[in-house]
């Protein structure tokens, strides 16, 4: 029928197509507040769509919710503070692109995970120290950055890593959100053209679904938007610690 054919472009089983609508939202409300809850999404898609199915399926969500929360916090985000990232990054997504094929898709997760956790301890530690801003270590910023560009290529798993590196920044919660919209805006931009002419992961069928879901993340947007506005500064970072915790663990699952 014409109309199955519009709602569900991938024509999947309404289940899956219930779940997907439920992805999208909570896209919406990780990327314009609680930060991380993306990370639950990731399996849920791949489970249903397969691995790399998911992920061209998953980015232009992604690449929404950034477009939303820029609209929100973008006079917030602390463009200078990622530029010494994103050449790391980039370099992890290119990377990426050539052994996405042949990569053990366990093994790597397993290790990714067990890197976030080691660094989500540090981080605690540093934080309940209260010491100084390691992010200003080149180190630092040089292995987060080639970790998080190989695994956003990947996976769009990269979330807890990128916010280990902007946690570690001590921002306000709105600077926060504004700066991590910029950094993802731009990588999940860049790697557009990668999922369509590389890995044909990106088709007219799955940007049909993206755009016929757009309103559901809208409606997540403004409800993570709603929900950051009740929850104070330490509070809410010990918050994004708690889901950083639970989605890097997932990653051994």
């Amino acid at each position: 029928m014409l109309i199955e054919a519009i709602i569900n472009p991938l024509n999947t089983d309404w289940t899956t197509w219930a779940i997907t609508v439920a992805c999208a939202f909570s896209v919406g409300v990780s990327k314009s507040g609680l930060k991380g809850m993306a990370m639950f999404v990731i399996p849920l898609l791949a489970h249903l769509y397969g691995g790399k199915a998911s992920v061209g399926i998953l980015l232009p969500f992604l690449l929404m919710g950034d477009l939303m929360a820029l609209r929100f916090f973008y006079k917030k985000g602390k463009i200078k503070l990622i530029l010494q990232l994103l050449p790391w990054a980039a370099i992890g997504i290119l990377v990426a692109v050539f052994v996405g094929k042949q990569i053990n898709d366990t093994q790597f997760k397993h290790t990714m995970g067990i890197a976030i956790l080691i660094c989500l301890l540090l981080l605690l530690f540093n934080e309940i120290k209260g010491k100084k801003d390691v992010s200003t270590s080149s180190a630092f910023s040089a292995s987060l950055g080639l970790m998080g560009g190989f695994a956003t290529m990947i996976g769009n798993a990269a979330g807890p890593i990128f916010n280990l590196y902007l946690l570690s920044m001590r921002l306000p919660k709105e600077a926060y959100i504004g700066t991590g919209a910029w950094f993802y805006m731009i990588l999940n931009s860049s790697k557009i053209p990668l999922h369509i002419f590389s890995w044909g992961t990106i088709t007219w069928q799955t940007i049909h679904l993206n755009l016929l879901l757009f309103p559901v993340l809208v409606l997540g947007s403004y409800t993570g938007k709603k929900i950051v506005g009740y929850i104070p500064e330490k509070p809410y970072r010990y918050l994004i610690y708690s889901i950083t915790l639970i989605s890097a663990t997932l990653l051994f699952f």
